[in-house]
């Protein structure tokens, strides 16, 4: 069995992202994919690193080490 794939989802917490989160979480299969949420309004601390993996707005999902940004809801600019 192959291990599964992990992806990041970064958002701040708005309706847009929350939205994009819950669409995507359920798209993604779950016996491929390990995702893990990150509310950069909660945990701050983790913008550098969202910074650092490309993403320049957030709803943003980082699978194979490449952002996707999905709807542009606050730029990375903004939670910095």
């Amino acid at each position: 069995m192959s291990q599964k794939q992990s992806a990041v989802f970064y958002h701040a917490g708005c309706p847009v992202c929350v939205d994009a989160e819950q669409q995507i979480v359920a798209a993604l299969d779950p016996q491929r994919f390990e995702v893990e949420i990150v509310h950069l309004g909660e945990q701050g601390g983790r913008v550098a690193e969202a910074d650092g993996a490309g993403v320049k707005s957030v709803p943003a999902l980082v699978l194979a080490g490449q952002p996707l940004h999905i709807n542009h809801g606050a730029s990375l600019d903004a939670l910095k």
